[in-house]
């Protein structure tokens, strides 16, 4: 997770295939080298040159962008903004604008360090995109899965061989959860860093986002714009009854 700080003075860098590594499986690896008896079962190899198709292809797709800007713009009220979110925002509102959205649970003081780099790839590759497609937008989009009902999978995370916990006092959807106690959890947390690099600045933002009276939801969303609002990020929050009313024919169509 973020709370883990390097100092790095030098680095030698080597750059080996996914293949190499030993951490892939070998569907991974089929799939990476383009194997002929996987392609049925996916539409486009995920790579740069594929999104010129992507692209019309999801431009055939009806979107009704009205609702879903109302809504950001609702969502984003009395949150502190930057310009270039603002200005992704206004711009869903375009038919060459596009998303690049990635998304995960509200885990605890952010959890498993993928989770922040899940958000950084869909950053990156929105900038990637707009280089190589500079007659649309791309906007990177983070979506909180703020309905999750699993609140033993997102109430801890492990740290310095010790298991920081949250206990469960409500129920229903983890977004709409208090975070009763977490300043108890913030303190022992702060007292086993000690004077490490950076710990200061990272529990400074902790503290600011992660009070009682705030929900998951509010918290990992506070969060989240403070690290990456510069960036341009767009958060969104599902759990809205005017996202789910416009869901609602795909559901009927589907089922």
């Amino acid at each position: 997770m973020i709370l883990i700080c390097m100092e790095m003075r030098s680095m030698n860098k080597k750059t080996i295939p996914y293949q190499e590594t030993g951490y892939f499986s070998k569907l991974m690896s089929d799939y990476l080298e383009e194997k002929e008896q996987l392609k049925p079962f996916y539409n486009h190899y995920c790579d740069i040159d594929s999104f010129v198709t992507i692209i019309e292809e999801r431009r055939q797709n009806p979107i009704n962008r009205t609702i879903l800007v109302e809504v950001l713009i609702q969502q984003y009220d009395n949150v502190e903004t930057s310009e270039k979110t603002k200005t992704n925002i206004k711009n869903l509102s375009n038919e060459n604008c596009f998303t690049v959205t990635t998304g995960h649970q509200l885990n605890l003081f952010t959890g498993p360090l993928y989770f922040i780099y899940k958000i950084v790839s869909a950053i990156n590759l929105t900038k990637e995109l707009k280089a190589k497609y500079p007659n649309n937008d791309f906007v990177p989009v983070y979506w909180m899965a703020t309905e999750d009902h699993d609140f033993e999978e997102i109430n801890h995370f492990n740290l310095l061989n010790k298991r920081y916990e949250l206990t469960k006092t409500q129920t229903g959807a983890v977004g709409r959860m208090k975070l009763e106690g977490v300043e108890e959890l913030l303190s022992e947390l702060r007292a086993d860093l000690g004077d490490r690099n950076g710990v200061e600045e990272i529990m400074t933002l902790f503290s600011k986002y992660c009070v009682s009276s705030n929900t998951y939801g509010e918290a990992i969303k506070g969060i989240v714009n403070h690290l990456f609002g510069r960036y341009g990020l767009v958060i969104i929050d599902g759990d809205n009854a005017e996202l789910k009313r416009v869901f609602t024919n795909e559901i009927k169509q589907r089922f």
